[in-house]
């Protein structure tokens, strides 16, 4: 389960550098919002047996954050490049999320 945050995070730190921080900006906050995880991990092992019925809608409803932080803010952003350089390579950071989310089903 932890392989999915490596995806996470290059995805974020990228985001962070495209809106302007410097690279050493993005990783920090990149490394402070993760720290967050732990938080999350621990409340989640503390609380699993009292949400075990609800863990499928709460899937569903983090699912769909995630699906509306892409089309609504990073989509359109990558419609706006017109360098077609970085163009490229975020389609090409977007097949490799893909494809690692593939190999994560068949690895799980």
């Amino acid at each position: 389960m932890i392989i999915h945050e490596i995806p996470q995070e290059l995805g974020d730190f990228g985001v962070l550098v495209y809106g302007g921080f410097s690279k050493a900006k993005a990783l920090f906050y990149n490394f402070l919002s993760a720290l967050t995880a732990f938080g999350g991990a621990l409340l989640g092992y503390f609380i699993s047996h009292t949400i075990e019925g609800f863990s499928h809608i709460l899937l569903a409803f983090t699912a769909g954050g995630f699906l509306y932080i892409a089309s609504a803010d990073l989509v359109p952003e990558i419609h706006k490049e017109t360098d077609a350089k970085r163009s490229g390579l975020s389609l090409a950071f977007f097949l490799f999320g893909i494809f690692l989310m593939f190999l994560l089903t068949k690895i799980a």
